[in-house]
């Protein structure tokens, strides 16, 4: 079953894609202003992602594309960062921990665990744990799902 965020931002989505005006618009505040999400209409959500807590303060960039798969936990941050045109890509079965913030052109790869408060300005790679401030790698070969 879907998240009531991702229910509400689906509609928005196919809506901004054929270019209706306001409609979109409509739909994203009725996520930010109950749910304290930033999820524009034109981010590409991929199958089966999972938003901890309702995405309780997360703010997720106009131009990226989760994954299949991907949990993102509470008051999570995906964005550019200055002096930098791309942003993150987050691949499939990546797991990004509350309050983790991805910035900047940085790929997470496949399984991928981001911990808790984590700063990832590098790329993670994949069936891996990072932690810290900036993040670094602690563990490497984590079987895929060992932390759901």
């Amino acid at each position: 079953m879907l998240d009531p965020v991702l229910l509400i931002h689906r509609p928005a989505f196919r809506v901004h894609r054929w270019r209706v005006p306001l409609v979109p618009t409509a739909l994203y505040l009725m996520n930010r202003i109950p749910f304290g999400i930033v999820l524009p209409p034109s981010v590409v959500v991929g199958r089966g992602v999972k938003l901890a807590y309702l995405g309780l303060g997360t703010v997720v960039h106009r131009s990226t594309v989760p994954g299949d798969g991907v949990v993102v936990g509470p008051n999570v941050t995906i964005g550019r960062r200055s002096g930098h045109a791309r942003v993150p890509v987050i691949a499939a079965g990546a797991y990004l921990g509350a309050g983790a913030r991805v910035l900047g052109p940085v790929t997470v790869g496949e399984n991928a665990v981001v911990g808790a408060n984590a700063v990832v300005l590098e790329d993670v790679p994949a069936n891996c744990v990072v932690v810290g401030i900036p993040a670094r790698v602690v563990k490497t070969g984590i079987p895929p799902g060992a932390f759901r």
